[in-house]
């Protein structure tokens, strides 16, 4: 594959195209959030309740019997669960937590894996009124213990192992905690002392209870996002934000009703919420959901027998699938495959042209944040790719390039191609309502009615969006300022390397120099020759300014849970400083 093609735009082909885009021109042009009001609450006017919409609005229109998740479990038989089904759980669900005394406001943490009572639990805390917050199953003890205590938690949902592996020893260090509900996978009888059994509660509780109302700005989840520095911050999201999932589930994502759609974020991060759980459901999609751990041969064989028909995963996945080789894919074919997207990091270029190469169809990278609770800048279907880019902002959504003068003033760069950092206008209805208990550090995330995201990136004369990295990431060296995305792309195009992370390493001579980690593809050895090799490919790639003065070679990248290479920890490791919050670092306890 040439990947000197890199920034040539992708034109969208018929074949790619297989049904008529849910955007287009004119679309864009009639947008507005009161009409994306008017047409998700036509038959529940004023109910901004998430669960609600996500389940009994289906059930009312007559589709109870249309498949809401299909559950493939490590082992065994495939689960589907209706609409109606998942309806009655979560009102149940609901009822046993009022029967509990739950508040309306309080907050229910949620620690499983990918399991039926998982997306119960987070639907029927939702109906009861509550401040909802998934876990990550992976987590230590330690960062649950964090999440819990800043939360404020008054009810955990979780399962009998997690229970006894990771909660029962710091259970008398989080005194918020009234009550913990356990689910018995394993069917062995009597929960945990101490604790409530999940299916016991199911039976006991009322059917259909009185639903409490949720308005548009009622707290629904409790997302924690992990600075450089500090403790967790938790982003508090309101159920008004269904407007914005429904908008970029159908936007950014294409989704119709009907579709067999798989999000492989897990629910302890936001995007497996919002987009795992949250904008598939107000669809009436059908979601995959696999329980099982990263595995190429089984990912592409759901893909194919599944019938997927839209893929939303992580830069990650697709490096993993690339580093499995095209062969594997080889073995399958996906007729109904018509849209790939991914988030979580940019997406590299030479992953962009994989897709298209590899499974007939380009991958469509986005950008958004757990502040922006849903996506913001797009490739959408519509539209030819630049690969690299992370595409326009969506309908609703004013993105632009921002600067601080030298009298602190944030002002806007007008002119096409200049560097600053990426800002929204504030106003859209997945807006983050701030940080729980920390005022001034939600405050400073504005300048008057714009958002400060953190992120730098520039906006070319065609309107397209490009990442260049964490404002804290910015290298510095000799007057310039290098964005380690663009740096670790033009490694990945090397045949060796599997990932890279970059870092400014401290220099008395020019401030800063570039220095590269990587990790190398199966069959592939590390020895000066390569690293010689990696240096001059880096160099013809991007110039001697910009490109890597020295590159390690290891044998893995530090990464969090959800895949984003750390560089910040690499940073740390090689100039002696400290590590900082590791809650989130992958194979952390």
């Amino acid at each position: 594959m040439e990947f000197e093609l890199r920034s040539a735009i992708m034109r969208k082909s018929g074949d790619e195209l297989r049904v008529a885009p849910n955007l287009d021109d004119r679309v864009r042009a009639s947008f507005s959030w009161q009409a994306i009001q008017a047409e998700l609450l036509r038959d529940r006017p004023g109910d901004f309740n998430l669960a609600r919409l996500a389940t009994d609005r289906h059930v009312a229109a007559g589709n109870a019997a249309r498949i809401a998740l299909r559950w493939m479990p490590r082992d065994g038989p495939v689960r589907d669960i209706d609409y109606g089904e998942l309806t009655s759980a979560s009102d149940r669900f609901a009822g046993a937590l009022a029967a509990l005394g739950a508040q309306r406001g309080e907050a229910l943490f949620v620690l499983a894996g990918r399991i039926p009572a998982l997306y119960i639990g987070v639907l029927g805390g939702l109906k009861a009124g509550m401040s909802v917050t998934p876990l990550f199953s992976a987590f230590g003890p330690e960062p649950i213990r964090t999440r819990i205590e800043i939360g404020r938690g008054k009810i955990l949902l979780t399962t009998a192992s997690l229970f006894r592996r990771k909660i029962e020893r710091i259970l008398p260090q989080m005194p918020s905690l009234s009550h913990v509900i356990v689910v018995d996978e394993s069917g062995e009888g009597d929960p945990p002392a101490g604790t409530l059994d999940f299916a016991r509660l199911m039976r006991d509780a009322a059917p259909a209870p009185p639903a409490p109302p949720t308005g548009a700005e009622d707290r629904s989840f409790l997302h924690f996002t992990s600075g450089t520095t500090g403790t967790p911050k938790g982003a508090m999201h309101v159920h008004g934000a269904a407007l914005m999932h429904y908008a970029t589930g159908k936007f950014a994502l294409d989704l119709r009703a009907g579709d067999i759609f798989w999000c492989t974020a897990d629910p302890g991060w936001v995007t497996g919420t919002s987009y795992g759980i949250v904008a598939p459901l107000l669809h009436g999609v059908t979601s995959i959901i696999d329980e099982a751990d990263f595995d190429a041969e089984r990912w592409y064989a759901i893909l194919a027998e599944q019938n997927v028909n839209v893929w939303y995963t992580a830069p990650t996945a697709i490096r993993m699938l690339m580093k499995a080789g095209p062969a594997v894919a080889a073995k399958y074919r996906f007729p109904a495959l018509r849209f790939i997207a991914s988030v979580g990091e940019p997406l590299n270029p030479e992953a962009v042209w994989w897709g298209k190469e590899v499974l007939k169809l380009p991958i469509h990278d986005n950008w958004w944040q757990t502040e922006t609770g849903g996506i913001m800048i797009a490739n959408t279907a519509d539209m030819d790719i630049k690969p690299g880019s992370m595409g326009k902002p969506l309908p609703g959504i004013e993105a632009a390039i921002v600067r601080r003068d030298a009298d602190g003033q944030v002002r806007v760069v007008e002119a096409a191609d200049q560097e600053g950092e990426l800002a929204l206008k504030a106003g859209w209805p997945g807006m983050f309502r701030g940080y729980l208990d920390q005022e001034e550090r939600y405050r400073k995330c504005f300048a008057g009615d714009l958002y400060l995201s953190g992120d730098l990136a520039r906006r070319d004369a065609d309107g397209y969006f490009w990442f260049i990295g964490r404002a804290d990431d910015v290298i510095k060296s000799a007057g310039h300022l290098i964005g380690p995305f663009e740096v670790e792309s033009a490694l990945l195009e090397h045949p060796a390397v599997a990932e890279a992370g970059v870092i400014g390493k401290p220099d008395a001579m020019v401030g800063e120099v570039v220095k590269a980690f990587v990790s190398l593809k199966a069959g592939f050895e590390a020895s000066d020759a390569l690293r010689s090799e990696l240096l001059g490919h880096a160099r013809k790639r991007l110039g001697a300014a910009v490109a890597p003065k020295e590159i390690e070679i290891v044998t893995s990248l530090p990464r969090t849970r959800s895949g984003k290479i750390m560089r910040r920890l690499l940073k740390a490791r090689e100039l002696g400083l400290p590590e900082g919050d590791l809650s989130t670092l992958e194979g952390s306890t």
